[in-house]
């Protein structure tokens, strides 16, 4: 297992107030990290952008076009009081994630094309995966530590879109990974 390091992130696209402040109201109601993302992930549902706005809406056209050299993490939101981020991340074909964990809690929602997400459980000196899902437009989920290891891909043929909620300010910490393992899978 090894940490990752990366540069601080800056808001780089732009966010629907009406979505931040549904995700705001969720996050301050309180409750543990699941209760959380269970409630962001209910703000999400009904008040997704609309997959044929995403550009010039949350990003513009030449981020929706994704980079050849890796998936690629765009911040659009990042509340004053770093109690969450809100972060879209373009995927080309075959680009993927590591196997990794999270900070805090997470909640995804697949705007474009289809991700599929591996979910690992550690046993020991190895991984086993207890859960493969194929995530299509519209998908919504939440999770939270422990329980969060997993791997997401695109494996499509057209560019994937997701929109992701940390618990956690990236602006000031990163990145929303804890860490990123490097073991065997049984």
């Amino acid at each position: 297992m090894t940490s990752p390091v990366a540069e601080l992130p800056r808001v780089t696209g732009t966010c629907p107030e009406l979505l931040t402040a549904a995700v705001r109201r969720a996050v301050r109601s309180g409750g543990s990290w699941q209760q959380t993302a269970d409630r962001v992930v209910g703000a999400l549902r009904g008040r997704l952008p609309d997959p044929a706005q995403l550009a010039p809406g949350l990003l513009t056209p030449e981020q929706l076009a994704g980079d050849p050299g890796g998936y690629q993490t765009h911040l659009v939101h990042a509340e004053p009081d770093g109690a969450f981020s809100i972060v879209v991340m373009v995927w080309l074909p075959g680009q993927q994630t590591p196997v990794h964990d999270h900070l805090s809690w997470c909640c995804t929602a697949v705007l474009a094309g289809t991700e599929y997400e591996e979910v690992y459980a550690l046993r020991g000196d190895h991984l086993a995966v207890i859960a493969r899902n194929a995530n299509p437009v519209g998908t919504v989920s939440g999770f939270a530590p422990p329980g969060d290891i997993h791997l997401v891909r695109n494996s499509g043929t057209t560019t994937a879109v997701s929109l992701h909620v940390y618990g956690t300010d990236i602006s000031r910490v990163g990145s929303s990974v804890r860490r990123v393992y490097d073991l065997p899978v049984r």
